[in-house]
């Protein structure tokens, strides 16, 4: 196999490695043509095992630009939600619930906990299967140090993860309800589908109007809502769909897209709503059919 033929092979895993590492598209993708780069100036000759070394190379590249982006992010304005990887306007089940178990915008999210070096740890041996004996050197880490950056990351993302496993068909039904609720501008019924202690993180970037700080609790995000209601744009149409497999509300403006809604469920009640609406973080080509649902 010669040098490119290899590395296409497993450009697949180096992206999915890349994105769930970074929770950003065009950075994993960045990530990948950088890995790509260094394949091709490398002495190839002594390299017994292509898929290891090219693994390694990402988790280091991505790992920096990572630690890169947390210091960028800290002069971000209001919260930074991940940048969707796949937005579809008609599913199946069987894909989206595919793609969901992986990379879902929520589970991204979750990761935003954990440092860059545990955040790899934990990616590598939970999504990729890998041993401690191959994290280690990965890592430049001992296999204790790895076991221990593996044991925090996963008591972490656990704490972040919905309590209960819900079949996709009852969190998309309860996600359609509530943006019926929302279109209506039925404040009641809006907070009956919100737990209580409910949250909502809105990302706008600066570029559109956002909640700049997570709104928490259920009446407080029914009357935000509420608000919007009352200034609902005719030109504006909504729709369910599926961002990164998982069910969404996805928001149009003139058939182009401006936001994407997705939410954490115990599939009775929202836990946690992320809104995306920075438009840099939406440039997937996705465009409203005729039919959709208009508020």
């Amino acid at each position: 196999m010669n040098a490119e033929t290899t590395f296409e092979t497993h450009r697949p895993r180096l992206f999915a490695l890349s994105y769930r590492l970074l929770g950003s598209r065009s950075d994993a993708e960045d990530v990948v043509q950088d890995t790509w780069l260094r394949w091709q100036q490398t002495d190839r000759s002594g390299i017994r095992d292509a898929e290891a070394w090219l693994v390694t190379a990402a988790t280091r590249l991505g790992i920096d630009r990572l630690r890169a982006a947390r210091v960028q992010r800290e002069h971000y304005i209001g919260p930074w939600l991940p940048e969707p990887a796949e937005i579809d306007e008609s599913p199946t089940p069987e894909h989206a619930t595919e793609v969901a178990e992986q990379v879902s915008l929520a589970f991204l999210a979750v990761l935003e906990r954990l440092g860059p070096e545990e955040r790899a740890a934990f990616l590598l041996k939970e999504a990729f299967d890998y041993d401690y004996a191959q994290i280690a050197p990965l890592l430049g880490q001992s296999e204790a140090n790895c076991r221990q950056m593996v044991h925090r990351a996963r008591e972490r993302v656990q704490a972040g993860r919905p309590r209960f496993d819900v079949a996709p068909e009852n969190h998309r039904r309860l996600l359609e309800r509530f943006m019926h609720a929302a279109r209506r501008g039925d404040q009641p019924a809006i907070a009956a589908l919100l737990r209580e202690d409910a949250r909502l993180v809105s990302d706008g970037g600066g570029k559109v109007a956002a909640v700049i700080r997570p709104l928490l609790g259920a009446v407080r995000i029914a009357r935000l809502f509420w608000a919007a209601y009352r200034r609902q744009d005719p030109a504006i149409t909504w729709r369910m769909g599926a961002v990164n497999g998982e069910p969404a509300i996805l928001r149009y403006r003139d058939g182009r897209l401006t936001a994407v809604m997705v939410a954490i469920s115990d599939g009775e009640q929202i836990s946690e709503l992320f809104t995306l609406a920075n438009p840099d973080k939406l440039g997937v080509g996705v465009t409203a059919q005729d039919g959709g649902a208009s508020w």
